[in-house]
């Protein structure tokens, strides 16, 4: 049985770029645009991984990993940051929130899924 990944972004280049390295190499993604959706899908799916962008409206990529780890059935699921953002404030305010790693853009398929296969054995 495939793990299950959600992808949370606004950009659909980038959903989709993840979704295509992904389910290449035998994951099942799943897509949120932002993190007022991610949560929503969180009620009703069971995801194995949760790979986030930082800027998006509604719901930033740090309040999601804030909610998602403060109490929803999926507080122990590893939660990567895939953003453009890559300095230090910002990543100690990300790994603060409860992200598990943190990828900056633009990324390789390589090193995805070797990041992905790490916190997602």
């Amino acid at each position: 049985m495939s793990k299950k990944v959600l992808t949370v972004d606004d950009s659909k280049t980038m959903r989709d770029m993840v979704r295509f390295t992904l389910s290449g190499v035998g994951f099942d993604v799943v897509e949120a645009q932002d993190g007022v959706q991610a949560l929503s899908l969180l009620d009703s799916t069971k995801v194995d991984l949760i790979i986030t962008d930082i800027n998006m409206p509604n719901m930033d990529g740090v309040t999601l990993v804030k909610r998602v780890r403060g109490g929803s059935n999926h507080r122990g699921v590893p939660i990567l940051v895939l953003t453009t953002e890559g300095g230090d404030a910002k990543k100690a305010e990300g790994k603060a929130a409860g992200a598990t790693g943190w990828i900056v853009k633009p990324f390789t398929p390589d090193k995805l899924v070797q990041v992905v296969n790490k916190v997602c054995p």
